[in-house]
């Protein structure tokens, strides 16, 4: 990584604050590399690093009028950063946690053995329902979903299959269960 000029980055500051569009372009060009890899380093997730990064400049295009003294800029851009990972890293094991324990539900349940016709015949109502209403959501969301809980893929192999990033994966199968489950509840 190359070293920063300071005082040109402060001039840039004071540019972008005054509304220049291309000096925050500029800003971002001189400092992405270095908040990517950190938040990279953190997350230990591409993916993840880029939606940080993504986030932090957000937040910093928003909130870029309250800098008081632009040679300050680089560590205020590092705090904004390191409270997007510790966000984002924060949400991704209470994600890891909830998944686990699904799965685990999933799993576990043995469906009821009975010779009984009429039970065989609701068991087949209530999938031929659950699977209506998963075809019924966004078609993202239901694809996430058909593949994960019937095709038995991990996220990865989702990701690469549908070409999206591993963390649109979890964010889709989040969105899809949580409309499901509003569905299935009434």
């Amino acid at each position: 990584m190359s070293s920063l000029d300071y005082k040109y980055i402060a001039k840039l500051v004071s540019q972008a604050q005054m509304g220049d569009s291309d000096a925050f372009a500029e800003l971002y060009a001189a400092t992405y590399q270095r908040q990517y890899h950190f938040a990279y380093r953190y997350l230990k997730d591409e993916y993840l690093a880029q939606d940080a990064l993504q986030e932090t400049y957000i937040l910093a295009l928003k909130n870029l009028s309250k800098v008081k003294d632009p040679t300050l800029v680089l560590a205020w851009l590092n705090q904004i950063n390191f409270r997007v990972c510790y966000n984002l890293h924060k949400k991704q094991q209470q994600y890891d946690r909830e998944m686990s324990d699904y799965d685990e539900a999933v799993s576990t349940a043995a469906p009821a053995v009975s010779n009984n016709p009429e039970d065989e015949v609701i068991e087949i109502d209530s999938q031929e329902y659950i699977m209506n209403q998963i075809l019924k959501l966004p078609f993202t969301e239901a694809q996430v979903i058909i593949l994960k809980y019937y095709q038995n893929m991990k996220h990865d192999e989702i990701a690469q299959l549908m070409d999206i990033s591993r963390s649109s994966v979890k964010r889709y199968l989040i969105s899809g269960r949580e409309h499901l489950g509003k569905v299935l509840q009434q």
